[in-house]
């Protein structure tokens, strides 16, 4: 179905001034999404602008016609296990608290003291200023919005890498082959994450490459690897909800159903860290086996 969508003034001015101050579309994206718009009508407002740019002819209609999808997003059966725990090899995970939508789950005793000392010492000389995805060429870059610093494990690259990654699988409820590659993060004070989506946006060749490889991201698991004196929350502001790093624990959430339809309403951020550091831990899996792209420094 095509809609037509009406650009007030107002809503033309923000997008020119944030597109002309070099904001990527991806984050004008975000920011339209938290004023309430459809995920598909922000997509298509600002590919819009960006098309207009990139061809050098102005966009002077008061409106913009937009693919919609056929179906709103079907909520399904959370692909993580109901119940209060999570039993697995060597521990039990708590479920401390769950949201339905988008599906969230925050859960303890996720990694023990010792794995989180482990997990930094071995990230911390291979880290380096976090990139993204420029949604629109497809190349990695470093942006003002996410100024913290991050590695990757290889798959199995270490005794310990491999064992989360059979434990991350369990806890997931996905085949361990469909998991990306480790992601450890470092926020220093005053570094934060604004508001994102963690699925993929076929925005590019990059990013249509790796949906046709791998599929779509369905899910992810944030876990902290340190206590963070103050900030440093992951929230959540469709829900109103903001989870507090503690050491070990972690926070689960997923944004694509059997369908392939993927929730807005998991926008999420990484508050400032006010006070200390922030070490977090990220495993996103595929709805199919990850297969990364050849020769690349990309995660997609």
């Amino acid at each position: 179905m095509r809609v037509a969508v009406n650009i007030k003034p107002p809503l033309r001015s923000w997008i020119e001034h944030n597109l002309d101050r070099g904001c990527p579309p991806e984050q004008l994206i975000e920011g339209l999404i938290a004023q309430r718009y459809d995920l598909p009508i922000a997509q298509g407002l600002i590919r819009a602008f960006v098309d207009a740019r990139t061809t050098g002819v102005p966009l002077t209609a008061e409106t913009v016609k937009i693919d919609m999808p056929d179906a709103a997003y079907l909520e399904g059966p959370p692909r993580i296990a109901a119940g209060h725990s999570i039993r697995i090899a060597d521990r039990v995970v708590s479920v401390v608290a769950r949201v339905s939508r988008p599906v969230i789950a925050v859960l303890a005793n996720v990694l023990s003291a010792e794995e989180c000392e482990e997990l930094i010492a071995l990230a911390r000389p291979r880290l380096r200023p976090s990139s993204v995805v420029d949604p629109v060429t497809g190349e990695n870059h470093a942006a003002e919005y996410r100024n913290s610093e991050a590695m990757f494990f290889l798959p199995g690259e270490t005794p310990l890498v491999a064992a989360l990654d059979a434990r991350f699988s369990r806890i997931m409820n996905m085949p361990v082959e469909n998991g990306e590659g480790l992601q450890v993060l470092r926020y220093g004070p005053g570094n934060r994450y604004t508001p994102h989506f963690d699925f993929l946006v076929p925005r590019n060749e990059a990013s249509e490459q790796s949906l046709r490889r791998s599929g779509q991201r369905v899910s992810t698991l944030v876990t902290y690897l340190n206590d963070v004196p103050d900030g440093g929350e992951t929230t959540f502001p469709h829900v109103g909800l903001s989870v507090c790093p503690m050491r070990g624990n972690a926070v689960y959430f997923e944004y694509c159903n059997s369908r392939g339809q993927v929730d807005a309403a998991s926008l999420h951020a990484g508050a400032p860290v006010t006070a200390g550091e922030k070490w977090a831990l990220t495993k996103w899996m595929r709805e199919r086996p990850f297969v990364s792209a050849p020769a690349t420094n990309s995660r997609t």
